[in-house]
């Protein structure tokens, strides 16, 4: 973390304009290249977009496709980086299936907290599923269409 300064000037009553210094905590982004503070490898990269292995736990074959410019989430994509990314989908599953040829897949975007995003830089999971998994066929909406995911209030 760094803090990062930047001047303000302010109209003062008695004193004029004077330049207020402020300054604010900046959180580096992991998934900001420049930032170098990846954990992942990188599998494959243009000027647009990165991709790198990703695994988890009981995940073992799965990936991320990420902008290389800071945007949080999907909405913010603009029609280059959707057009490449389109045209992207085929080598990012060929490099999962390069690992372990999967029998399914799992493509999807967690955006903001409540939506499972933890870190605030668009990416998209693109998952290897296997027919030997205990939860294959459970899709992504899976997890939502329990009871025990029934909202209590709508505010």
């Amino acid at each position: 973390m760094l803090f990062t300064s930047i001047n303000i000037p302010f109209h003062h009553e008695s004193e004029g304009f004077v330049i207020l210094e402020i300054w604010i905590l900046s959180i580096h982004v992991i998934f900001c290249l420049p930032n170098n503070l990846l954990r992942n490898p990188i599998l494959f990269e243009d000027d647009i977009w990165y991709f790198v292995a990703m695994t988890e736990g009981a995940l073992t074959n799965g990936g991320m496709a990420i902008t290389k410019r800071h945007v949080e989430s999907p909405f913010e994509i603009n029609n280059d980086e959707w057009n490449r990314l389109h045209n992207l989908l085929p080598k990012f599953k060929a490099l999962i299936d390069d690992v372990e040829k999967p029998q399914g897949y799992n493509i999807g975007w967690n955006v903001y907290p409540t939506g499972g995003q933890n870190v605030a830089h668009a990416h998209l999971h693109i998952i290897g599923r296997y027919d030997d998994e205990p939860l294959a066929g459970k899709g992504i909406r899976s997890a939502f269409k329990q009871p025990s995911n029934t909202r209590h209030s709508k505010s």
